[in-house]
């Protein structure tokens, strides 16, 4: 997830077990957090023998106030949250805290007010119209850092999340998410919707029955996303790309047209690695194809790591019992640090709209919210520290409406995501500006260059206003 095309993050490599922490403070805010043994006394030692109940047992759970913790995408539980809605008015300030909702619900909009409210920290098709009415709060965030943002801001919350059918062990697993919720897995209880059509992965994100306050059944398609059709402009911007990653290079791509056109674009390549936010169907197709086999990573040799999964009813069931796809807590795979350590990783996301010195607007469009961070800063940081790593941010040079997406200043109201000394490559359909190490007079230029035609000389003349060019 990153910014209005979906691509892409902080604290990583913190340890999920280990003894109780009490009134951890930081800047006023108190929050008590579990250690295991509060966490047997809150699930009631559930056990193996112990089957299905149903979505209402979950309002025993709930006290005034309490924080609820729901993953994004696939993961969202439908039964619990349509429990949660038709019980509202027996509910006292209850906040549901997620990113990029899928489908706008009626506690989004507001329609409860204090009984049940909605705070986002990505803005989705199900909560941006919302938040444009101001019916939900979004608070920014780098993806990487979800789950030390929420240790921060709730106090013994419940994660309610879909999950995949328990085994004979009694493990369920988060199915197409690990995300920030999988962080809380031995910290906090759950309460989980499982459903027989979610396919069951692998990494950490299995849950066992004793960590869960309740769990009910669901028989419900999971909704699939398409993928898009590119056009030439994306399929321009993903060929400049692809003939700059190498051989048994790691990625990092987002999800959409332009990431998609690009993984089209690498079926020559050999022993690419994968260790992405979002897996996709691009992806599924390379390790099909062999292309991405995972063979020359340093971490997590021969897997393909990635924190979520979206996509088409094939993916789905590609996923199922794939034990070659890793699912990781988002705290690990974004992390900067982290991704650092991967030699030759490329990372590509998408923004909206970037100014001459080679700022980044990515969460904005035209000055208003769209979505948020995400994990792109995340990942153009990991990329700059790599050994051998590039960092790619892709755009369209003008809008549908012929408005230039390169300008002297970001529209009034735009939001840096990626900033101008991390920002690595920025490419367009008419070419790659590569701003790394260059002057702001070098930059100017070479963004110039890649902007559409029609606006290069205003953009020029509007350099040497404001003193980038002489």
């Amino acid at each position: 997830m990153s910014g209005p095309a979906g691509a892409g993050t902080p604290t990583a490599g913190t340890s999920m077990a280990g003894p109780a922490v009490a009134d951890t403070s930081t800047a006023g805010t108190s929050t008590a957090y579990l250690g295991t043994a509060d966490l047997g006394e809150r699930t009631a030692g559930m056990t193996t023998t112990d089957g299905p109940g149903r979505p209402e047992d979950l309002l025993a759970h709930l006290r005034p106030g309490a924080d609820l913790i729901v993953p994004i995408q696939l993961g969202e539980p439908v039964a619990l949250l349509d429990t949660l809605e038709a019980h509202a008015g027996e509910l006292s300030g209850v906040r549901v805290h997620r990113m990029d909702p899928v489908a706008e619900r009626a506690y989004i909009r507001g329609e409860y007010g204090d009984h049940l409210r909605h705070v986002d920290y990505f803005l989705g098709p199900g909560s941006r119209a919302a938040y444009w009415r101001g019916t939900c709060e979004l608070v920014p965030n780098h993806f990487s850092e979800m789950p030390r943002v929420l240790r921060l801001t709730t106090e013994r919350p419940i994660v309610l999340a879909g999950a995949s059918l328990p085994d004979e062990h009694g493990y369920f697993s988060l199915g197409t998410n690990a995300d920030y919720t999988a962080a809380f897995i031995g910290e906090a209880p759950f309460f989980l919707e499982a459903n027989a059509h979610m396919p069951r992965t692998f990494g950490q994100n299995q849950v066992h029955i004793s960590q869960v306050l309740g769990w009910c059944r669901a028989d419900r398609e999971l909704p699939e996303t398409a993928p898009p059709e590119p056009d030439e402009r994306d399929r321009t911007i993903a060929g400049l790309i692809a003939e700059r990653i190498g051989d048994g290079s790691c990625l990092q791509v987002g999800v959409g047209r332009i990431p998609d056109a690009l993984l089209a674009s690498l079926t020559g390549h050999r022993d690419l690695g994968v260790h992405t936010e979002a897996l996709s169907d691009g992806i599924m197709n390379l390790v099909d194809r062999g292309v991405i086999t995972g063979a020359r990573k340093v971490h997590h040799r021969n897997q393909h790591v990635a924190t979520f999964c979206v996509g088409s009813r094939r993916l789905l069931r590609w996923l199922d019992d794939n034990s070659a796809v890793c699912l990781l807590p988002v705290d690990r795979v974004n992390d900067p640090r982290r991704v650092a350590r991967e030699p030759r990783f490329v990372s590509i996301n998408a923004t909206s709209e970037v100014d001459l010195l080679g700022q980044a607007a990515s969460e904005t469009i035209a000055g208003r919210y769209w979505s948020s961070s995400g994990g792109q800063a995340d990942f153009a940081r990991g990329a700059m520290y790599s050994a051998g790593g590039q960092g790619f941010l892709v755009l369209h040079s003008a809008t549908g409406k012929g408005v230039s997406r390169i300008n002297a200043s970001l529209t009034p109201g735009s939001v840096v995501t990626t900033l101008k000394n991390t920002v690595d490559n920025i490419v367009t359909e008419y070419g790659v500006a590569a701003l790394r190490g260059k002057s702001l007079g070098e930059r100017a230029r070479a963004l110039i260059a890649i902007a559409h035609p029609d606006h290069r000389d205003r953009l020029r003349h509007d350099a040497r206003k404001a003193g980038l060019l002489h």
